[in-house]
């Protein structure tokens, strides 16, 4: 008998959206300069610029947001993550913050002095950004794999052990601020890490006297793949993998927006309590006092219940199985979408479904612009706008992908939903190897660019993107 699709919540509230014609879209787009960040959410019908902050929170988050403790220092709430915390990552030593990008912020203001390295596995780009800030430099040691989009290797995140060591010797390990993971990788298409790769990474982090630290905002989702993909975990529940995981490493930051399902909130864990004391001082200049570090009680409240939810089995089956779905049935009408589907969003390969549009003209921000102009789905660049300029000699940097992501917001959308953004999908393609010019910057925003630069056409007398 075949196995049905179990969806393991029902809605209890809805939002009324609609579709702005088709007029008004084109206004909007050339308006914001081609910017999906300037596009207002209210005229956006499906919404899939980020799965960050934008997910479903359950009946049982509104209740202990409802009975949350709003002390200025030692909330039952803060307390409330601590045990999570200890429960579903095995640490003790818990710093909250206001969102994940904080966490970099301090963590890197304590252990990046100027001139420093942090290998990792494709840093996004507000990561890298936060190391850039604090004087350091990144470096990408993601296996070769990655940079296929029709690899189905099932650990595209994994870092390249023999590359990491020879990064790491070429600088010297007293350049090496610390290791970064990233479970799972997002700017490398939502990819996951295996467990073995976080156990050979530990081992030369503790071969060189180096920390290793997580980037943890979708680490739940990072389980799920190793518990279906990955030998000898078959068995173990997530909350067993979570704790595994993370005893291999020193600690992490975590946005608490993705897999803790939350709109707001971040945490920074550490294991050395020396370290610990630390980062306190920047968490109090910088965020609010220890216990609440620009978080409310009920934001806090509602993260503890946040984190549990994440690591039930069922749930991530069908979050993951939706993203999947939506994957599977682009696939299926010749849409590149980079292979395996990943844990947060489906990744459209710019280059391959513009083939004509050249590299340097953002083929990935065209196809986001189109969507949005052909049915008001708003999507997302990671690709050569977000890779931005090489810092040291200002050059553009050409990542391996120009990446179109539909990230999808938790327990939000339904199956009709995922058709429609389907149909949207191939009512671009269906034109897509005619059109043989982009974009240009209208306005390059310095740093961070993808969130405030502008476009404007290579051909101005278009009427439209997509015909």
């Amino acid at each position: 008998m075949k196995e049905r699709w179990f969806v393991p919540y029902r809605y209890k509230m809805v939002e009324k959206i609609s579709v702005p014609e088709k007029s008004e879209r084109w206004n909007i787009l050339k308006s914001g300069g081609f910017n999906m960040f300037s596009i207002p959410s209210e005229k956006v019908y499906i919404d899939l610029l980020t799965d960050s902050g934008t997910g479903t929170m359950s009946d049982k988050q509104w209740s202990a947001i409802v009975s949350a403790d709003e002390s200025y220092a030692g909330s039952r709430s803060f307390f409330d993550i601590k045990k999570s915390v200890k429960e579903i990552m095995g640490f003790d030593n818990v710093l909250p913050v206001h969102q994940g990008r904080a966490a970099e912020k301090v963590l890197n203001s304590v252990l990046i002095k100027e001139g420093m390295y942090v290998p990792g596995n494709t840093h996004f780009d507000t990561t890298k950004a936060h190391i850039e800030n604090a004087k350091g430099r990144c470096i990408d040691v993601t296996i070769s794999e990655s940079e296929n989009s029709n690899s189905n290797y099932p650990f595209k995140g994994n870092l390249d052990i023999n590359r990491l060591e020879k990064e790491i010797e070429k600088v010297t390990p007293q350049k090496v601020a610390y290791i970064l993971i990233t479970v799972t990788c997002n700017s490398g298409g939502g990819q996951p890490v295996s467990m073995k790769n976080i156990k050979d990474v530990s081992k030369i982090a503790r071969k060189y006297g180096l920390k290793l630290f997580f980037d943890a905002a979708r680490f739940a989702e990072n389980c799920y793949f190793i518990k279906t993909r990955e030998d000898g975990y078959q068995n173990k529940t997530v909350r067993e993998i979570s704790n595994e995981l993370f005893s291999y490493s020193d600690g992490f930051t975590m946005s608490s927006k993705k897999d803790a399902i939350v709109p707001m909130g971040g945490l920074l864990v550490v294991r050395d309590i020396n370290l610990f004391d630390m980062l306190k001082p920047f968490v109090i200049l910088n965020e609010g006092y220890l216990t609440y570090g620009g978080m409310s009680g009920m934001t806090m409240a509602a993260l503890a219940q946040g984190l549990y939810e994440s690591t039930d089995f069922e749930y991530l089956h069908y979050r993951i199985g939706q993203v999947k779905m939506l994957g599977e049935l682009l696939k299926e009408a010749s849409i590149p979408v980079v292979t395996p589907i990943g844990g947060h969003a489906v990744f459209i390969d710019g280059r391959r479904f513009f083939p004509n549009i050249p590299e340097d003209q953002f083929p990935a921000q065209y196809l986001c612009a189109a969507l949005y102009e052909a049915g008001g789905v708003r999507t997302v660049e990671v690709g050569a706008n977000l890779a931005d300029r090489d810092p040291d000699t200002g050059e553009n940097i050409r990542p391996k992908l120009d990446l179109c992501r539909l990230a999808i917001p938790r327990r939000s959308y339904s199956f009709e939903h995922m058709m429609y953004i389907v149909e949207t999908v191939k009512e671009v393609f269906q034109n897509s190897k005619n059109i043989t010019s982009g974009f240009q910057f209208d306005f390059e925003s310095k740093g961070i660019r993808h969130f405030s630069s502008t476009f404007k056409l290579v051909d101005s007398n278009k009427d439209s993107l997509f015909n």
